[in-house]
């Protein structure tokens, strides 16, 4: 149990609690690596658990597990700061912001430099309000805002904000990815999930969209950043692509840290 870290660190603390410090899988949703936990590590079987800190299907990591009385300080842990590794990849959007989306916009990307990209993340530094994405577990009236875009009902709504913080953000790398190794990255990824997130309808975009044996290379940028709590990194690929006007996605995304809790420490 050494590679499990415990928060023996910073607040929040208090007697009684335990939290694990869970690597999810990519592909993974954070009830199925719950449920591993409990196939791997008998001894939490028959503990009650939650995460804190939902993290997508195309997103790896840190996730916190809260083991049975630390559920009841659960507002303190979804509270924590992050920092995320966020690849984007210009030329596509979709109506999940990420590649587990029907693609909705195809662009030309071909002006997109390290230069362009660094003036547009000066855009997401700073406190700002930020939309949920369409698909998102965040209810109004009632509803997760998942299921009003399921049943085409968005429009009947208005989409909450919501007022977070992006503490710092950098450019790593700028690189380009060719059709043919994107293609097989997202068949290998969608094609991974399980449940019902539509992979045979988001597959068939992809597949109208890219071509097996196509030639050509899409730009693609790391980003480093550290956030408040709520801030969806799919958003700010997004928002990127809004900025510089070419439509952007979230390709893959690591989150390295929830408040204390590093990647490096985490149970895989």
């Amino acid at each position: 149990m050494d590679d499990i870290e415990h928060d023996t660190l910073t607040t929040p603390k208090r007697a009684g609690d335990r939290v694990l410090n869970l690597y999810k899988n990519l592909c993974e949703t954070p009830r199925e690596r719950l449920e591993r936990l409990r196939r791997e590590k008998p001894e939490y079987a028959h503990e009650v658990l939650s995460y804190a800190g939902r993290l997508d299907p195309m997103a790896e990591g840190v996730l916190l597990a809260l083991v049975g009385s630390a559920n009841t300080n659960r507002a303190a842990y979804l509270d924590m700061s992050k920092e995320y590794v966020l690849d984007v990849l210009f030329g596509f959007s979709t109506d999940t912001y990420d590649i587990l989306g029907r693609v909705m916009e195809t662009g030309d990307a071909t002006r997109i430099t390290k230069g362009v990209i660094e003036k547009s993340l000066n855009e997401f530094r700073g406190t700002r309000s930020q939309e949920y994405p369409p698909y998102s577990s965040k209810t109004v009236d009632g509803k997760s805002l998942f299921d009003w875009a399921r049943s085409s009902m968005l429009s009947s709504i208005t989409i909450p904000s919501k007022t977070v913080t992006v503490y710092d953000i950098e450019l790593t790398s700028v690189y380009k990815l060719s059709e043919k190794t994107l293609l097989n990255y997202i068949e290998k990824s969608v094609g991974g999930v399980q449940g019902d997130f539509r992979q045979d309808e988001i597959l068939q975009t992809w597949a109208r969209t890219l071509r097996k044996d196509g030639g050509r290379d899409f730009p693609c940028a790391t980003i480093k950043f550290s956030c408040s709590s709520g801030v969806y990194a799919r958003s700010i690929a997004h928002g990127m692509g809004q900025d510089l006007g070419v439509p952007a996605l979230a390709l893959h995304i690591l989150r390295t840290k929830v408040g204390e809790y590093t990647v490096e420490k985490s149970l895989k």
